[in-house]
């Protein structure tokens, strides 16, 4: 299966983006401008066309839609193109009401197959520090690769709910009930924390190796999972929540469980939080994001659109050559962004690459 990318973008009142239509390379974009003048807009907006959501937490339509516009509704069009697959024409029609989807113009109310990483300035500094974003990471990634996961961990979070429900209003009757919602707790997450060790197993694969290439330095580099069923069968899992239920009556919810599991980023053996340099810290955080990708290409024999903004900081001119010689070695679509000007100097350095220029909203192509 052959990468689709994407090629031609209009977009209408999206933001703050001049209406006009933007035509990508297969290849390596680069989008420069100065902060607050659109670049993460620009893949914002190619985030929303593909999954349907911003990668923005809580946002809604009045936060999209340009606040000069003349009509309240936006409008993204798309043309995705393949090496031998037939072209997609891809649109969306955004309002207050909702939202519609069209495909080669008939009406589309699936996501497009195509995926994409989007990956931000702040999310090494995120993964390191917060123990709820590295969860949500590995769901979230995790769940893009496997339809069994993401179906099993759906299981779970209902099951937990209507757990947690019954430890809140305590019906008639809710110890029973309990112990019986737990049977099918613990058999989701003895299956949970299986598929993410392999996960994190199937990720040390790729990692060191693409340290080394884009860091130009060997270091044993993991992401382990922490977590109190370690070992344990299914048995032993529901016998950890009815021990554990007489404290979760009292507090009116599931204080412990592989809804609590936890994961650490090892370097050299250490953590890398206690142990690494910001720019440690980036670098482990960019190999994890490209070994993620290598994966994604191993299951699926295709990569994703990758969007990356700015993600300059805390990395030396060296690295900066190193990484965009690794993105220059793939065969997937990039865009990506920045504001650093010593950072744009080596990506306009590649004659090959589009240039994409962002000043208040106004897109010009070089």
């Amino acid at each position: 299966m052959n990468n689709y990318f994407i090629s031609k973008l209009n977009l209408v009142n999206f933001r703050n983006i001049n209406n006009q239509l933007v035509e990508f390379s297969s290849g390596i974009n680069c989008i420069f401008g100065n902060n607050g003048n659109g670049k993460t807009n620009l893949l914002e907006a190619i985030y929303y066309l593909i999954n349907k959501k911003s990668f923005k937490k809580n946002t809604n339509f009045q936060q999209l839609i340009n606040v000069e516009c003349e009509q309240p509704e936006i409008i993204l069009s798309s043309l995705f193109q393949n090496i031998k697959e037939p072209d997609l024409m891809f649109s969306g029609k955004i309002n207050q009401l909702g939202h519609e989807w069209f495909l080669n113009n008939k009406p589309h109310k699936k996501k497009l197959e195509i995926k994409t990483v989007f990956i931000n300035p702040f999310d090494s500094f995120l993964f390191h520090t917060t123990s709820s974003y590295r969860r949500t990471w590995v769901d979230q990634h995790l769940s893009l690769l496997s339809k069994e996961y993401k179906a099993v961990l759906n299981k779970f979070n209902s099951a937990l709910k209507f757990r947690n429900n019954l430890l809140s209003k305590k019906p008639k009757d809710h110890r029973n009930q309990i112990l019986i919602i737990d049977e099918q707790i613990a058999d989701f997450s003895f299956q949970l924390i299986n598929m993410r060790k392999k996960f994190l197993l199937d990720l040390k694969e790729f990692c060191e190796g693409i340290f080394k290439q884009i860091f130009d330095e060997a270091h044993n580099i993991e992401l382990n999972l922490i977590t109190k069923f370690d070992l344990k069968g299914r048995e032993e899992i529901k016998n950890f929540y009815a021990e554990n239920l007489d404290k979760d009556l009292i507090i009116g919810h599931t204080s412990s469980g592989v809804h609590r599991d936890d994961y650490q980023f090892n370097f050299d053996g250490f953590n890398s939080y206690e142990y690494c340099s910001l720019g440690q810290q980036k670098m482990s955080f960019l190999s994890l994001l490209f070994a993620y990708i290598e994966l994604f290409r191993y299951k699926f024999k295709t990569y994703p659109i990758v969007l990356i903004d700015d993600v300059s900081g805390e990395l030396d001119q060296s690295r900066w050559n190193n990484l965009i010689s690794y993105l220059k070695s793939k065969s997937f679509q990039v865009l990506i962004t920045t504001a650093n000007e010593n950072f744009k100097k080596e990506l306009e350095k590649l004659d090959e690459a589009q240039k994409i220029f962002i000043n208040d909203g106004v897109i010009k192509i070089s």
